[in-house]
């Protein structure tokens, strides 16, 4: 039983490794402009200087000191892109400034050519590392965005190179994600998956050995003040501390929440801000799972639908056999795993379940699962469906892990989204996902029942955010997003008070960057320009 699964969206930096390494970066793909000029004109600025928090300004007053990056102790980027990095000083606790401090880690990319402004970015997750994804964003930004913008990824509190989150050894991880090795380990999963209360308990169980690893590994203090409202003050450092009077920001998933809370709490600060596959931040963790578990069966139908029109495609039949066929295959998994290439991480049902999870996130790489299941399904072989689930993992070749997303994702969840419900309703909820997703239902509820037993407890409320006297605010939301639906962006849209949204009519996970010409103009005239496209505008 795997409780590391479910979360708002993964990293997109994860999901362009996944096409990287399979050759299927559509770089062509991407429009090399909007056809906007951009100049100094069009950047945001703000009717005064923003104002700084009592008690915060020597926080506020930092400067940031420039160091290429592998001075700062941070990775260097391939490429011919200029990249520095820096490390900015936060308060652990905003309610306690002269208390103890943390470090958050930024990497920025100079623009190509003469910077109008500086764009902050975030992947999404949460636990996705924006030093990560500012590596690869030559793969997905417009050239004309490139040229106009220095590009800050940042790591938020908690996460990769920032003060970070620390649980798991890469072998304990291993075996987590594996999930029969970790069974074995803690004595987890022996419950009969029909016994309600042994599998509540064991949930428990679970959650209380896991948050014991963290405590004993992590920053002392850290696990209770990883929160999104805190990560979004962090922001507002960032933003002063670089020079700029407003943000001017591109959130993609779990970072349009960072977005829309930061919108929330600093309203005169917002710039020009773009929130690519939305989170409706009035649901609760278990809605947020419902609708997901949906999303995630919707795609596989999706998916197969496309793949029985190849004649590469290893299923047979119409849609439901074919799915029938890919539940049979991780029941098979299930029963005894897959050898691999590699002799000691057999294919498990929880790796097998990840790759055909993570794969939906981009339809551009549904190529890479139909190799997957035919080599699995016809050559009792794993090693593709391994691979493409130690790179949303993150993963290395040689056992390592590039980043912390694992373990910081259950860290933030718990504090960002209120324990509600009881032993009763997490029952009726768990009979709820298997209704939704046949195929991946089961495994992902108990989110409320595991932060219960975390012991970090949620002081934020799930209402609607509407960032009042805030810039106008552009939400992307794509029809067939399987991690975000479609309908949380257009909610978002809904609540803010100004707000504009672009429908793409498409498969995957976000749009800007993997969708149209259509979508990328929209973005960049706003970004460039500070031009909302046209009200109901739909790209596809």
């Amino acid at each position: 039983m795997d409780f590391l699964k479910a979360r708002p969206g993964r990293a997109l930096a994860a999901v362009t490794a996944v096409l990287a390494a399979a050759g299927l970066v559509a770089c062509d793909s991407l429009i090399p402009g909007s056809g906007v000029s951009p100049s100094a004109a069009a950047r945001a600025t703000a009717a005064t200087t923003a104002s700084v928090p009592a008690g915060l300004e020597h926080y506020y007053a930092q400067h940031a000191d420039w160091y290429p990056c592998a001075e700062a102790g941070m990775e260097e980027a391939d490429g011919e892109a200029d990249f520095s990095c820096a490390y900015v000083t936060v308060p652990l606790d905003y309610a306690e400034p002269d208390g103890q401090t943390i470090d958050i880690a930024m990497k920025r990319r100079s623009a190509n050519g003469t910077a109008i402004g500086t764009l902050f970015i975030n992947p999404g997750g949460p636990g996705g590392s924006g030093l990560s994804l500012v590596e690869s964003v030559d793969d997905y930004f417009s050239d004309a965005l490139l040229k106009s913008y220095d590009v800050i990824g940042f790591d938020p509190r908690g996460v990769g190179s920032s003060t970070a989150i620390d649980c798991l050894t890469d072998a304990e991880l291993d075996a987590a994600r594996s999930a029969s090795e970790l069974e074995a380990a803690t004595g987890a999963g022996d419950a009969d998956a029909d016994d309600e209360a042994a599998v509540q308990a064991e949930v428990e169980e679970y959650a209380a050995w896991y948050e014991g690893k963290c405590a004993a590994s992590t920053p002392v203090g850290l696990l209770d003040h990883v929160d999104t409202i805190s990560a979004a003050r962090d922001l507002d450092v960032l933003r002063a501390v670089v020079g700029e009077d407003v943000l001017t920001y591109l959130g993609y998933s779990y970072g349009t929440y960072l977005g829309a809370t930061y919108a929330e709490l600093f309203p005169s600060n917002v710039g020009r801000m773009v929130l690519d596959g939305a989170i409706d931040p009035t649901l609760s963790a278990g809605e947020i799972t419902l609708g997901q578990a949906a999303g995630f069966e919707n795609a596989l139908r999706v998916y197969v639908e496309d793949c029985l029109s190849s004649d590469k495609c290893p299923l047979s039949g119409d849609v439901d056999k074919g799915v029938a066929q890919i539940r049979d295959l991780l029941q098979v998994t299930a029963d005894a795993p897959i050898p691999t290439s590699d002799p000691d991480r057999p294919l498990t049902y929880s790796l097998a379940e990840s790759a055909i999870l993570g794969i939906m996130y981009q339809s551009e790489s549904w190529s890479v699962l139909t190799e997957g299941l035919d080599q699995a399904m016809n050559q009792n072989d794993g090693s593709v469906l391994l691979r493409v689930a130690d790179l949303f993992a993150s993963r290395e070749s040689d056992g390592s892990y590039s980043g912390n997303g694992n373990e910081a994702i259950n860290a933030i969840n718990c504090l960002d989204y209120p324990v509600v419900g009881d032993a009763d309703s997490w029952e009726a909820e768990r009979r709820a996902l298997q209704e939704a997703s046949p195929t991946f239902g089961v495994d992902l509820g108990y989110s409320d029942l595991f932060c219960q037993a975390w012991g970090h407890e949620s002081t934020r409320e799930r209402t609607a955010i509407h960032a009042s006297g805030a810039a106008p605010i552009l939400v992307v939301g794509t029809t067939g997003d399987p991690a975000t639906p479609y309908a949380w962006s257009q909610a978002l849209t809904e609540q803010l008070d100004d707000a504009r949204l672009v429908t793409w009519k498409g498969n995957g996970h976000t749009a800007y960057g993997r969708s149209d010409e259509c979508v990328t103009a929209a973005v960049d005239d706003y970004l460039l320009a500070g031009v909302l496209p046209e009200a109901g505008l739909t790209c596809g």
